[in-house]
């Protein structure tokens, strides 16, 4: 592990039960982070998401994706990300290609596609087990308080 909850929380706005990236277990530079979610039953989306067949809902997969970005860009302008401003998701192009289930870890991939100073885009992959289960092209701005 690279980054535990805490240094993740010293990053990222969200806080639980919205905090959806459990840990950093990857660094490439400013080029791409490697992120953790342990998937776990307790978890209250899935009581209505399915009963009798609980499954992670694809918002949240794009919001792990989303944190795991957020991260991706820190790193690359911590003068930026030093003012606190809030991010904002703006355009999303995913596919889902298989569930993910209570008890999977989904290992979130994010590559740096293009970081401008208040704009940011990325690829990232989601995948359970070395599968693909997601696949999305993330844009999004960075906003001053």
């Amino acid at each position: 592990m690279v980054w535990d909850k805490e240094k993740i929380k010293s990053v990222l706005p969200h806080r639980e039960p919205f905090i959806f990236i459990d840990e950093i277990i990857e660094i490439h530079g400013t080029e791409k982070v490697v992120a953790v979610k342990e998937v776990n039953r307790a978890e209250d989306y899935f009581k209505g998401h399915f009963p009798g067949n609980p499954v992670m809902p694809g918002v949240l997969m794009i919001e792990a994706m989303a944190q795991a970005s957020i991260i991706l860009f820190v790193l690359d302008r911590p003068e930026i990300a030093a003012a606190d401003p809030d991010y904002y998701l703006g355009k999303v192009k995913a596919e889902f290609l298989a569930p993910v289930y209570p008890g999977d870890r989904l290992i979130v991939e994010t590559n740096k596609v293009k970081f401008l100073d208040y704009a940011a885009i990325t690829d990232v992959s989601a995948k359970v087990n070395d599968n693909v289960v997601a696949v999305a092209n993330l844009v999004f701005s960075i906003q001053r308080k």
